[in-house]
């Protein structure tokens, strides 16, 4: 009982120390970093493209150095006159995974992108991190942010905001904001139905279901002038709020957006942490990307609430896909490295990974995709959409395919753990 008390002094002691921290540093609200991500297969390069104030800051006072390992990219802002490391935040990008399409080979491009962070009380700078061949992080990019520049571009609200489920302070929650896309102005209501069925659908799989009152979900009305969606590979071209389009690396299914700082202006409008877009048609299709956001069909006859914990789960910490082709990616992942994702290895560093202790002594690694280990975490090849030589913890899970209702224990334990690290 004496360590139980003890252990719950040392958590409460270290929160109100890191409370402490970002009321020193930080004012509770946003500053965001826009810059344009630019390159080829082989290079990339950063160009600061503004900074913008926005009105509030939906991600935890507590949490503020990202140790998960996870992700393509990071950036730290670091304070200037201490030298002190402040605030640092991992996630993946589109622009990431153009890198490894046969397009990149041919051409060079840039993509809108940007970072938030609690706005900073004294001058800092930001410094942006990318994974070298070698998987480790390499210094791309740095800039100095005089926080009273009257430069910073201040937020002005465009848009309605509704909630649709509310918990508690975003401190210690999670804050999800729903988009809307090709809705037009006389469908609001459809709008509305469809993030009532987002949290309806989303909160009936589990481990998402038994952490349902550690979210907050807020929506956004930002009506389009055309109703549905851009449909590139039939030349229907939609004019839509987030200009999102089907066939996104000429993969048929794969509805994205570029216009990351567009999408974020809308999100602004509300606390949030992630940005999940209601897609207004019944075509199967979407996408998500690690810190960066998620989008999929609102009205698929089937599947979408699968569809939503299967996305999401991108979004929140990076599971990788388990399924096998269906993109345009070249070597997503590298035979020499061990995948960061918590569900995917190549074997290079199994060791390291929490789901090696949920695997039986006996069970054979690489496992035999047979009867006989259906429901036993193992080491299952055929993943990451290769078919060889890389892996997968289970034979069926939503991370793979929608023939299941559950997600495997390695990616249900990956889960639960990452929202209890969000909401402490």
């Amino acid at each position: 009982m004496k360590n139980i008390f003890y252990t719950f002094i040392i958590i409460v002691i270290s929160c109100s120390t890191t409370k402490a921290q970002f009321e020193k540093y930080f004012h509770e609200y946003t500053m965001r970093f826009d810059y344009y991500h630019c390159g080829n297969y082989q290079t990339e390069e950063y160009f600061f493209d503004e900074l913008k104030s926005e009105p509030y800051w939906g991600h935890s006072k507590v949490t503020l150095l990202d140790n998960t390992g996870y992700g393509m990219q990071m950036f730290k802002i670091i304070d200037k006159a201490s030298g002190q490391e402040i605030y640092s935040h991992s996630f993946n990008t589109l622009f990431n995974e153009w890198q490894a399409t046969d397009e990149a080979k041919h051409i060079r491009k840039a993509m809108p992108e940007s970072v938030i962070f609690p706005y900073p009380k004294n001058p800092v700078q930001i410094e942006i991190y990318s994974r070298n061949k070698q998987g480790v992080f390499e210094k791309k990019f740095t800039q100095d942010i005089n926080p009273d520049s009257y430069f910073i571009r201040t937020f002005s609200p465009q848009y309605e905001t509704f909630e649709v489920a509310y918990h508690g302070q975003s401190a210690n929650h999670i804050d999800i904001v729903l988009v809307p896309e090709g809705y037009v102005a006389n469908e609001k209501e459809k709008f509305v139905k469809a993030c009532q069925n987002f949290i309806k659908e989303f909160f009936s799989y589990s481990p998402y279901k038994e952490q349902s009152n550690k979210f907050n979900i807020r929506a956004v009305w930002a009506p389009s002038k055309d109703s549905g969606v851009s449909l590139p590979g039939e030349r229907v071209w939609k004019n839509t709020v987030t200009h999102a389009c089907f066939y996104t690396f000429n993969s048929e299914r794969y509805q994205m957006i570029e216009d990351f700082q567009g999408l974020r202006d809308i999100a602004a409008h509300v606390p949030y942490e992630y940005i999940y877009v209601l897609s207004n048609t019944q075509k199967y299709g979407g996408g998500g990307i690690y810190n960066f956001y998620g989008i999929s069909a609102a009205h698929h006859p089937e599947s979408t609430g699968k569809i939503y914990v299967h996305e999401f789960s991108h979004v929140l910490m990076g599971l990788g896909d388990e399924y096998v082709g269906t993109v345009s990616y070249n070597e997503m992942y590298p035979q020499n490295i061990e995948p960061w994702e918590e569900n995917l290895t190549t074997l290079k560093d199994f060791d390291k990974k929490d789901w090696k202790k949920l695997i039986r002594p006996t069970t054979p690694i690489p496992t035999p995709q047979t009867e006989e280990y259906k429901e036993e975490v193992g080491v299952f090849e055929g993943g990451g959409y290769a078919s060889k030589r890389i892996y997968r913890p289970f034979q069926t899970c939503l991370m793979k395919d929608f023939s299941t209702d559950k997600f495997c224990p390695v990616c249900t334990q990956a889960i639960e753990k990452h929202i209890e690290w969000l909401c402490h």
